[in-house]
């Protein structure tokens, strides 16, 4: 194959540098596994994260700091970065062949931690004001809203964040939920900070019918009737999984798309691991996917040593 590096084989090749890969590069690296981990952005949705106050060992921590010790550390233990999309893998008998849109790769092993993306809102005004007042990231784009007039769409706990993080730039923050009050999924520490705080209203059991503006957002309309003049909407509906790659591969998948695994986050096709955000579990958070992370890398190592 073309510009393939024929000569070195790699033990692991992990797809996605999120917590739960990045996790899983320092253990399979501490293997003594030759690791090359494969994403354009380094740290995935965590670096988004304003605040961790929930991560053992740091008190509070933004994300894109604590995914850069990550990968530090993941570094030091000789784990390989590529900067490069993943456009497909193909199994050649005991060997994964990994192709970027530059290079091809072999590995004896993938670990799968793609993650989710935004889920979006899928109203037909969405598109046509992306980067003009729609974003999908406060964390990135919240200062850009300083003393204007900002809206949160949703009710979970990344909703909340960003709707006290909108706080500290904007004048005015409203948080727009389908929901009821009592359906709130943020924290009940962060339901109250979003109640002391007398620039943020809470709306429920609304959604937004439709972004107006000529040429940046100007104005939300409601299914309730209300309209409200909004300078910004940032949407925080929740995520759908990654799973271009693993449709491809034939992995099974439940039935709202997340990968299967087993304890120790094998898949059904032999040598390929999966973990984060990307699986089928109860419970998303950092420290839940740097654990599975680190039981892919576990998996993948006694897989290789196996054989």
């Amino acid at each position: 194959m073309a510009n393939q590096t024929k000569d070195k084989i790699y033990d692991v090749a992990i797809i996605g540098a999120g917590p739960a890969g990045m996790s899983a590069a320092i253990y399979s690296s501490r293997y003594n596994l030759k690791t090359i981990i494969f994403d354009p952005q380094s740290g995935g949705v965590a670096n988004w994260a304003h605040e961790i106050e929930n991560y053992p060992g740091f008190e509070k921590i933004e994300g894109i700091e604590l995914m850069s010790k990550f990968r530090k550390q993941a570094e030091i233990h000789g784990t390989e970065f590529v900067d490069d999309t993943i456009k497909d893998i193909i199994k050649e008998k005991e060997i994964f062949v990994v192709k970027t849109e530059r290079k091809t790769f072999n590995s004896k092993t993938v670990i799968l931690a793609t993650g989710t993306q935004k889920r979006k809102l899928n109203i037909p005004t969405e598109e046509k004001y992306a980067g003009k007042g729609v974003s999908y990231c406060a964390t990135c784009d919240g200062a850009l809203f300083r003393d204007k007039i900002t809206c949160i769409i949703g009710g979970s706990n990344a909703s909340a964040m960003s709707a006290l993080l909108l706080a500290e730039y904007s004048k005015k923050v409203y948080l727009i939920y389908r929901g009821s009050e009592s359906e709130l999924k943020a924290d009940p520490i962060r339901i109250s900070q979003m109640k002391k705080n007398k620039k943020i209203s809470l709306i429920f059991k609304t959604e937004v019918k439709e972004i107006k503006g000529k040429v940046f957002v100007e104005s939300i309309t409601l299914t309730n009737g209300q309209e409200i003049k909004t300078d910004g909407v940032f949407v925080e509906i929740g995520s759908v999984p990654s799973t271009y790659l693993a449709q491809k591969l034939g992995l099974n998948l439940s039935n709202q798309g997340y990968i299967l695994v087993d304890n120790l986050m094998s898949t059904n096709i032999a040598g390929i691991f999966a973990c984060g955000d990307i699986i089928e579990k109860k419970l998303k958070q950092i420290v839940t996917a740097t654990s599975e992370g680190a039981i892919a890398a576990h998996g993948a190592y006694n897989y290789i040593k196996n054989k």
